[in-house]
């Protein structure tokens, strides 16, 4: 199936340097390995049934959202145990270390990746309880 889509030309020219690094023969293959890859990390967290420890990571423009991240961390109390946060330029990396539902978990980081302010949030589970 042929498709396209709208990316820009830097992130476009930043895969095309990643995929041919890891010699893959071409950019249909590495685009059919990450949206494998999104497919079952998307999945990871969607299995997530039981109580877990985890951290979910993501970094920000602070000034865009800000606010609404507060809020949205306010709304998690229950299964958010610290956040660490640290400047880099005009980007604001934190982490938010998590105990609990791991609904509740998954349910804290699709919030967060629900601002335009917001550029990557990653979840990583590191014990199922």
């Amino acid at each position: 199936m042929r498709t396209s889509f709208n990316i820009p030309d830097e992130l476009v020219a930043e895969f095309d340097q990643v995929w041919q690094e890891e010699d893959l023969a071409n950019r249909s293959r590495a685009v059919r390995e990450a949206m494998q890859e999104y497919i079952e990390t998307h999945s990871e967290l969607e299995s997530l049934t039981e109580d877990v420890t985890a951290i979910i990571a993501f970094d920000y423009r602070h000034h865009e959202v800000i606010a609404d991240l507060h809020a949205v961390q306010h709304e998690y109390q229950d299964v958010i145990l610290s956040t660490s946060h640290a400047h880099q330029g005009e980007w604001c990396l934190e982490s938010v270390f998590c105990q609990g539902s791991g609904e509740r978990v998954r349910d804290l980081s699709y919030q967060l990746r629900d601002f335009d302010g917001v550029h990557r949030v990653k979840s990583m589970v590191i014990r199922d309880q």
